[in-house]
C-alpha cells in the first residue's frame, strides 16, 4: 500500500493563552498544500522504517511512523509487523506540518489496509497523542483551528486564484524555544473575520505571533519574507514556528524570486 502525505501552512497563527496540561491555545488557519511525502506499507516479520530523500533528525525507532504503529498496537495487539519505506520530499522541522503528516497518514494508512474499522473521530483522537498537528491531516481541508489546534472549524478559504512560493532555507527553529518567546493574548482581529476579507488586505491584518522572535534570531527568515514581497507576493508569512516562509502570487504571474542556493524553494498553483 502506498500513500501520498501532504503538508500544509498556517495562514495567521496566534497564541492566546497558557492550559493547565501545559500546552498552549491557539488560533490559526490550516491550508493543506499539494507538495508530497511518499509512505510505502509491506507487512513484515519487524517494524522499521527506511527514509529516502531529506534528512529526518534523530533515530529510525523515534519516527512517527513507528510512534504511530506502536500506538495502533496497543489497542490492536493482533497488528502485524509492518516495514515503512518513507520517500521524504518535504523538509523536516519546517513549519509546514509533514511530519505530524506522516504520522496521520501512518494512522489512516494502517486502518485500511489491516481494517480496523475506526471511525474518523477515533483516527484523531490517536492523532491526538502523536501531535497538536496530527489531527488537521485526518481531516485535511481548509480548517480554522482552535484549543491545541484539534478543534476545528471549516473554512471556505479559496485560494484557487493563486500560486504559493516556499521557501525553507534549512534553519531548524525549536519549537519549544519559540513557544517560551510569546506572551500569549488575543489578537486584535480575529483570524475568522481576517481570512473573509479579500487577500489583497491579508498584508495589515494577518501575522504569526513567532514571527517576532524567530526574525530578531534568525535575520535571515525575515528577508526571505522581504524579498517575497519585493518580487510581487500579495501576501507573505512565516508557516508554523518556521522556519518555512511561503508568498502567494497571482496564478498567471511570472514570479521573479531568487533564493539562496542552500534553499529549498518549491513553487505551485493552488
Amino acid at each position: 500500500m502506498i500513500r501520498f502525505s501532504n503538508c500544509k501552512i498556517n495562514i495567521g497563527l496566534h497564541i492566546t493563552g497558557k492550559r493547565p496540561d501545559g500546552y498552549h491555545n491557539l488560533e490559526t488557519v490550516f491550508f493543506p498544500l499539494p507538495l508530497y511525502d511518499v509512505i510505502e506499507l509491506i507487512e513484515d516479520s519487524r517494524t522499521d522504517v527506511s527514509v529516502m530523500g531529506q534528512h529526518i533528525p534523530g533515530l529510525p525507532e523515534n519516527n512517527i511512523i513507528i510512534k504511530a504503529w506502536n500506538l495502533l498496537k496497543k489497542d490492536f495487539p493482533t497488528l502485524p509487523s509492518v516495514h515503512f519505506y518513507l520517500l521524504k520530499n518535504i523538509p523536516a522541522g519546517a513549519g509546514l506540518g509533514a511530519g505530524s503528516a506522516n504520522g496521520a497518514y501512518t494512522l489512516l494508512a494502517l486502518n485500511q489496509k489491516f481494517s480496523l474499522g475506526l471511525t474518523g473521530q477515533q483516527l484523531m483522537h490517536y492523532a491526538l497523542q502523536l501531535g497538536s498537528d496530527c489531527p488537521f491531516f485526518i481531516l485535511n481541508k481548509p480548517s480554522l483551528a482552535k484549543g491545541r489546534g484539534e478543534v476545528f472549524t471549516a473554512s471556505a478559504i479559496d485560494l484557487s486564484g493563486y500560486q504559493i512560493v516556499i521557501v525553507n532555507p534549512g534553519i531548524h527553529i525549536s519549537t519549544p524555544w519559540a513557544f517560551s518567546q510569546i506572551t500569549p493574548s488575543a489578537p486584535a482581529t480575529s483570524l475568522e473575520s481576517a481570512i473573509a476579507r479579500p487577500v489583497a488586505e491579508w498584508k495589515q491584518l494577518i501575522t504569526n505571533d513567532f514571527e517576532v522572535a524567530v526574525f530578531e534570531a534568525h535575520p535571515e527568515i525575515k528577508e526571505i519574507k522581504n524579498d517575497l514581497y519585493q518580487a510581487g507576493a500579495i501576501f507573505a508569512l512565516m508557516s508554523g514556528s518556521g522556519s518555512s516562509v511561503y508568498g502567494l502570487f497571482e496564478k498567471h504571474k511570472k514570479v521573479n524570486y531568487s533564493a539562496a542556493q542552500h534553499h529549498f524553494v518549491k513553487q505551485m498553483n493552488l
